[in-house]
């Protein structure tokens, strides 16, 4: 759905009807036969600086060469010779994988679809899945999870805000690990709280449950369960968002408990964990690559709605509702994007866990979400907010 005339349809405030996407419904997941727009930005990063020094290397060794009457040979040709060396080297590197046979890992926020389809890539590769679930019970998707995948996936009851949830969950890992396993292979934290709104819009208790839910239930989870990946020299892959880096208005909130936990992960948790054998890899997933994994229509609507009601007059009336619904509208086109779909980033997620050497930093985004993301480190923030006013 793109942003577009707000007087041709329903107000965001009135009611409405939407369903909630699921994976299971393949609503989010491209068809195979579609073809996919993802770019390989992990192959990129990871090859961008030794390319880069390949050349410097050529052209020294060149003029060394030439200034030596050892050799005539071209800066090009050493830059060729070295670049196909090293990408070579790079690309075994990078695709080396760990046995998923004896590994557990723990799936977070399999309630959305970005962690249920997670869960079953997963199973399909073989690992033993322990799918957490905000409410399990009742839940038609926790069922229909564990009936299409194979018997090495648990569901479990684990709402990340809630310290008994957690503790239980530890307690049923530790008894129901695969034999011969010595602990949790990897922690995959995809649940997540997305508070939209200009600051003054959102209730304070939504603030509080946003934090709750990306950051400090994280941070607990991760604490409670690390014992257990240590002794496996696991991995913790958390899912944060390019909106660390790209924050804009009615974002805010989100944006912030992003990069904290953004912080908290590849900043700090990575280095304190490095000399134990843990590895850290966080994920900053974009809005246009995750869709409606992250925000639905419907979810839209129904924080638009709420917030609209708690305004007091004076501030509805100094911002007035069309305003606000242009402000709200804006973040439609997010939601049934083309390139709203849940292959890069899943296969970021699951390459944080299967890889022997992952990187530290995953960022499955859209080419424009890549540039916007690069000029807001490199240009000056006035020249940079002139170019992207929203």
């Amino acid at each position: 759905m793109a942003a577009g005339d707000v007087t041709r349809r329903a107000s965001i405030t009135a009611p409405s009807m939407h369903r909630r996407p699921s994976a299971r419904r393949g609503s989010l997941i491209k068809n195979p036969q579609t073809q996919s727009q993802e770019v390989p930005w992990d192959i990129i990063d990871r090859c961008a600086l030794p390319i880069v020094l390949c050349h410097a290397l050529a052209v020294v060794l060149s003029a060394l060469l030439n200034a030596m009457h050892l050799s005539q040979i071209s800066v090009f040709t050493l830059f060729l010779w070295f670049s196909i060396s090293v990408t070579g080297s790079l690309w075994f590197y990078h695709n080396l994988q760990v046995t998923a046979a004896g590994k557990a890992v723990l799936v977070t926020g399999c309630d959305n679809v970005l962690g249920n389809a997670l869960a079953r890539r997963l199973d399909d590769l073989g690992y033993h899945v322990f799918a957490g679930f905000q409410n399990k019970a009742g839940n038609i998707d926790a069922d229909m999870l564990k009936e299409d995948c194979s018997g090495r996936l648990h569901t479990l009851q684990l709402d990340i805000t809630s310290e008994t949830q957690i503790l239980s969950a530890s307690l049923y890992i530790v008894d129901h690990l695969p034999e011969g396993a010595q602990g949790l292979w990897a922690i995959v934290n995809c649940e997540s709280w997305c508070a939209l709104g200009e600051l003054e819009w959102v209730p304070f208790s939504v603030i509080r449950r946003a934090m709750e839910v990306n950051l400090l239930g994280p941070a607990r989870l991760v604490q409670v369960m690390l014992p257990l990946v240590r002794r496996a020299r696991g991995r913790v892959v958390l899912a944060s968002s390019i909106l660390t880096h790209v924050a804009a208005p009615v974002r805010g909130v989100h944006a912030a408990s992003m990069a904290a936990l953004d912080a908290l992960g590849w900043t700090c948790l990575r280095r304190e964990l490095k000399p134990r054998g843990v590895d850290v890899v966080v994920v900053a997933a974009g809005e246009y690559t995750t869709g409606s994994a992250w925000l639905s229509e419907e979810k839209l609507l129904e924080q638009a709605r709420d917030m609209w009601k708690r305004l007091s007059d004076e501030q509805k009336g100094a911002y007035g509702e069309d305003y606000f619904e242009q402000a709200l509208r804006s973040l439609e086109k997010y939601t049934k994007s083309a390139d709203g779909d849940l292959t890069a980033v899943t296969r970021s997620l699951s390459d944080g866990v299967t890889r022997t050497f992952p990187l530290a930093r995953y960022t499955p985004v859209s080419p424009r979400e890549k540039l916007k993301s690069l000029l807001a480190e490199h240009l000056p923030r006035s020249l940079y907010e002139g170019l992207y006013s929203d």
